[in-house]
């Protein structure tokens, strides 16, 4: 079974083993071993971890995994809601993926208005499997899942995305582990667990949820993966275009 497979099948049922966790932990250059022999970790500050049960529930297992968190992160949060916050990091991590596209930092590719539409409608599309599987998405560090769902307020997307444009200008994380991935460590990404789980659980869900741009997001990264193309601009531009050609068919 694939890593995949496996967090389809456990999605879907639960194996009452698992807990899970949204984890925001800076892997930066940042991010030092100190001559003390302790770990500089630059976003700790600005990053909660969130934890709980598959099915919400405030078990004596998830109580005492948190407390023990605790002595780790002191803000970190029991929530009965993780699969909002895990819907609302996928969203979010798709805007990564994109960026990853390209070698821009984060801030500077969120910032680019030629491409605000494409990280609003990568989100849209995560957003909206999300909901039809009742989900209802959660917000952190500047990532607000509302503004990109349907009825929320004309510039709330885009307010959004200044936001995380914010967001990351403080932190010392420039570019995403998918990035380094790519450029540093030149291996595989997780995009076929992070991202192309989110296209097959698309076709799941009731009445079906087209998700063109996730789709042809994940082609650019195994092409990049494979060498049959280079992190640019140029290629982040094919991720406009089917988005083009979807807009047009739908119109």
């Amino acid at each position: 079974m694939t890593e995949a497979e496996e967090i389809l099948r456990i999605a879907a049922k639960g194996d009452g083993v698992t807990a899970s966790g949204r984890f925001a932990w800076g892997a930066a250059p940042g991010d030092l071993l100190l001559p003390d022999g302790t770990i500089q970790q630059s976003q700790m500050r600005i990053n909660i971890t969130m934890i709980g049960e598959l099915d919400g529930k405030a078990t004596p297992r998830i109580e005492a995994l948190h407390r023990l968190m605790k002595e780790f992160d002191s803000r970190a949060v029991l929530t009965p809601n993780i699969w909002g916050f895990l819907w609302g990091k996928e969203a979010y991590g798709a805007m990564l993926f994109a960026t990853a596209l390209t070698n821009e930092s984060i801030a500077d590719a969120l910032a680019d208005s030629r491409y605000r539409g494409v990280y609003i409608g990568l989100a849209r599309e995560v957003l909206a499997v999300a909901t039809a599987r009742g989900v209802t998405p959660e917000s952190f560090n500047g990532f607000d899942p509302a503004a990109y769902l349907p009825g929320a307020p004309e510039g709330a997307a885009d307010k959004s995305l200044e936001d995380l444009v914010a967001f990351n200008r403080r932190s010392a994380k420039t570019h995403s582990g998918i990035w380094r991935d790519l450029a540093v460590r030149k291996r595989p990404t997780e995009v076929d667990a992070q991202l192309g789980i989110v296209v097959t659980l698309s076709r799941e869900v009731a009445a079906g949820k087209t998700t063109p741009l996730l789709s042809r997001l994940v082609e650019l990264i195994h092409d990049i993966e494979n060498g049959a193309r280079a992190q640019s601009i140029e290629t982040l531009d094919e991720l406009v275009a089917t988005q083009t050609a979807s807009d047009a068919v739908r119109v």
